[in-house]
Parts: structure tokens; sequence; C-alpha cells
């Protein structure tokens, strides 16, 4: 019986050693096989040259299998669960971007991943002009496909998000949406950070500009003031002047008298200033009121509260426009007058109601 039990235990371990080898063998075939699988689609470059791009967008969350799907449409790689695989054999699937990329074709797989995983979103310049309102502003960016132009303008004027921008004094973002060129990226931008880019970037050259400049208006008073100039002319040379005519007009406790300030509390301005309007009061309308209006009436520019910050000294009081983008420039009422008649006569009827106003 002993005997028998030791002459099985020999034919037991050889089994098992030729089980255990055949499993290994099986294990590396296996595995030489998915490897070999894995390194054809690997390589296989897909169609196009090299020095040509296609554009996609990679929304953010996307899982790699539906980015495979998106560059797949594309025409940069075929749509194969190899690519989810090579990706997480390359270590990169935790790597890949979201946004919108310039991608090479005539790449394969694995070059075509290590480029999504390094390379730089496209980046798109919006500018926005000078003297724009929130109103303005807000289809620019809508138009772009940046955001929500009605959510834009909501949002502007929302009194929480005023107070976590730190203006819970303020009723409104006008003025503060920095006028300028931002380089923005499809990269799930939403309307609060368009709005928090741009005020970022008016207290950024607020404090530039105001360390050397003493005044004896408040910020929010020169804010205003800016935009009033910002309004007023196309002129840059003129702004300064203008300035100094609207900072002279307070020391002598005169009415502003600035149109764009009557039209900003008109809604649904028609384009056409009336007399009507002219007298009716309202937070804005600077020929009733004596003092400045309620608020900024556009967002101004940097020479524009540079302007405020440093007129040009003079003795004019009054302005006109001679409807070249220039004004003319006057000391008197009686002269004002003159100007008025000679530069805006296709206006007479209105600017003779402008002067009855000025002498009230």
């Amino acid at each position: 019986m002993t005997e028998e039990i030791e002459q099985e235990l020999p034919r037991r371990n050889s089994s098992l050693k030729r089980i255990t080898l055949g499993v290994v063998l099986f294990l590396l075939l296996s595995s030489l096989c998915l490897l070999g699988w894995l390194a054809h689609y690997a390589g296989q470059k897909a169609d196009g040259n090299r020095a040509e791009t296609v554009t996609v967008i990679v929304p953010a969350g996307t899982a790699v299998r539906e980015i495979s799907k998106i560059l797949s449409d594309g025409g940069l790689v075929s749509d194969d669960i190899r690519f989810l695989v090579l990706a997480r054999f390359l270590g990169l699937s935790a790597k890949l971007q979201a946004g919108e990329f310039a991608l090479h074709r005539g790449q394969t797989p694995g070059e075509l991943l290590r480029e999504l995983a390094t390379i730089r979103p496209i980046q798109h310049a919006v500018t926005i002009p000078e003297g724009l309102t929130i109103v303005d502003i807000a289809e620019i960016f809508a138009s772009g496909g940046w955001c929500d132009r009605d959510e834009f303008i909501r949002l502007a004027n929302d009194p929480e998000f005023l107070k976590s921008l730190g203006l819970e004094s303020r009723t409104s973002l006008e003025g503060y949406l920095y006028p300028d060129t931002y380089h923005l990226t499809r990269k799930g931008h939403t309307t609060a950070d368009l709005l928090r880019m741009q005020v970022r970037r008016f207290f950024v050259v607020w404090q530039d500009l105001q360390t050397d400049a003493p005044s004896t208006l408040s910020p929010y008073e020169i804010l205003i003031l800016a935009s009033m100039v910002e309004k007023e002319t196309g002129r840059a040379s003129e702004r300064p002047l203008i300035a100094g005519v609207f900072h002279n007009r307070l020391k002598k406790r005169m009415r502003m008298q600035s149109d764009p300030t009557v039209i900003y509390g008109i809604e649904n301005f028609s384009g056409n200033l009336t007399r009507k309007d002219l007298k009716t009061p309202s937070p804005y309308n600077t020929y009733t009121l004596k003092r400045l209006p309620a608020g900024p009436i556009c967002n101004p520019g940097g020479e524009a509260l540079l302007a405020v910050l440093h007129p040009t000294e003079s003795d004019y009081l009054y302005f006109v426009s001679k409807n070249n983008s220039s004004h003319y420039f006057s000391e008197s009422l009686r002269e004002h007058n003159r100007a008025v008649n000679k530069y805006q006569r296709g206006r007479k009827k209105i600017r003779r109601t402008e002067s009855k106003i000025m002498r009230e």
C-alpha cells in the first residue's frame, strides 16, 4: 500500500507540472496575441498629411470611449476598443484634455493620444470695444457661442453675484466690465467666468491708474464720469478736454446736461432724442439732475478713466459735436449757442430746448 502511494505521487506531481506549464504557456501566448493585436492597432497611421489639422471639441467630463468616437468622427483614428486599452496601457487615460484642439492628421493612435494629452487648446480672441453697455457685451459673447445673452444680463444685475465680487453696494456691473481683447478657450467657460474675467481686469487697470492721481471724486463717481466721457467722444485726444468740462461744471454746481445719460435712462430708445425726453426726470437724466447720474452709462476704457483722473484744465463749460467726431468747446452759453446753430442746424429744434434748459 505504501509503495502504491509512493508511485502515485510522482505521477500527480508530473501531471500538475504539465497543467501549470500549459496554463503558463496559454497565458503567455494570450498575452503575446493581445500585445500583437494592440501593437498592430497602435502602429496604424490614419489617413492624411501630418501638416494638416482637424479641429475637434472634447466636452468636459468626456470618457475615453467617447473621446475615441469624437476622434473617429474627425477621421483621426478608427473607433476601436483598442483605443481605450492603449490609453490605459500608456498611462494617458487621466491626462486626456477637454477643450477645442487642432490635432494633426496622419498619426498613429499612440501619437494622437500623446498629442491630446499635451497640446494647448485653441485660443479665440474676443474683443470688447470701449463704451459698450452690459447688453451690448452680452450680445458679443452670445454671438460667439460663449454664453446665453439673457443669462449674462441677468447675472450682471444679480445682487448675490455682485456680492460675491465684493460689489454688494452696487446694483449692476455696468462700468466694471473692462473693454479689452480676451483670449478664450472652449473649455467649459461659464457666464459667471466671463463676468469675473472682465471685472478682474477692470480692477487690475484701476489699481495701475489711480496710484498717482488723487481726485476730489469718489472712485465710483470717477467711473460714472469716465463712462460719460467715453460716450461723448470717439476721438481719444479730446477725452481729457471733455473730462475737464465736466469737472468745471461740477465745481460750479451746474447740471451735466449730457445727451448719452438721458438716452441710457430711456428703455427701448428709438434713436430720436425728443424735447419730452430731455424734460422727463429719471435717475440718468442729467438735464434734470443736479448731480451725476445714478451709475455708469457704459463700460469705459483706460483712456477715459485716465482723462477723468487727469483732466485738461480750461475755462470751457460747453461743447458741441462738429459732426466729424470732434467737438467745438465754449466758455459761455452765448458762444455755445452760436456753435450749435453752426454745427447742428439739422437738430435746431431740440438744441433750442437744450439751451433753454441750460439757462434754467
